[in-house]
């Protein structure tokens, strides 16, 4: 039951305030979309897109586990919080 509540709490964080929700929003404002329809749709589109994240993980893990994901993953984060950065100074 923990690792559940780990896991939960673990991709919960990780979907905060990222472009799944900011679009979820701007949906969600206009007057003439269902606000109960979005969320439906929203949720089928995490759905499936975890999913297919699953799926990938788990066929390809002999593969990947070879790979250094973490390394890469958080480099590409750190690289992308960089030139974030650097754009608010450049404006």
């Amino acid at each position: 039951m923990i690792k559940l509540f780990i896991i939960f709490i673990t991709i919960f964080l990780a979907e905060l305030g990222d472009k799944t929700q900011i679009s979820a929003i701007l949906l969600a404002s206009d007057k003439q979309n269902n606000p109960w329809i979005i969320f439906a749709v929203s949720s089928l589109a995490l759905i499936t897109s975890t999913g297919l994240a699953i799926l990938v993980g788990y066929f390809g893990r002999n593969y990947l586990e070879n790979i250094p994901i973490k390394l890469i993953a958080g480099s590409g984060f750190c690289l992308i919080g960089l030139l974030t950065i650097l754009s608010h100074f450049k404006s």
